[in-house]
């Protein structure tokens, strides 16, 4: 299994930007996809992006044209960026892959 941890998470005020990291532990990294997910207070997790080992990608209606997923295959570590933040972005945000179980995540919060 690959251990994940999140982070790069914090305050933000509207319409600015934050880089989330997930940094990966094991072998095989390279030939998983990989997500981002989030979980607002009071609802379900829900997956934000996706990437697969060839570099594709995938994005929530919310937030295509906003947030940009990517990946370091030799650092082990996958991205999220996050640009035009908007209230409704705040979250729990969550890495996963194949293999992997559900880390700590990382809070967004997106406020003036």
């Amino acid at each position: 299994q690959v251990q994940l941890v999140e982070s790069g998470g914090g305050l933000v005020q509207p319409g600015g930007s934050l880089r989330l990291s997930c940094a990966a532990s094991g072998r095989l990294f390279s030939i998983y996809p990989m997500g981002w997910y989030r979980q607002a207070p009071g609802k379900q997790r829900e997956l934000v992006a996706t990437i697969t080992s060839g570099g594709s990608t995938n994005y929530a209606d919310s937030v295509k044209g906003r947030f940009t997923i990517s990946r370091n295959n030799a650092k082990n570590t996958v991205y999220l960026q996050m640009s035009s933040l908007k209230p409704e972005d705040t979250a729990v945000y969550y890495c996963k892959g194949a293999t992997t179980s559900w880390g700590q995540g990382t809070q967004v919060t997106v406020s003036s």
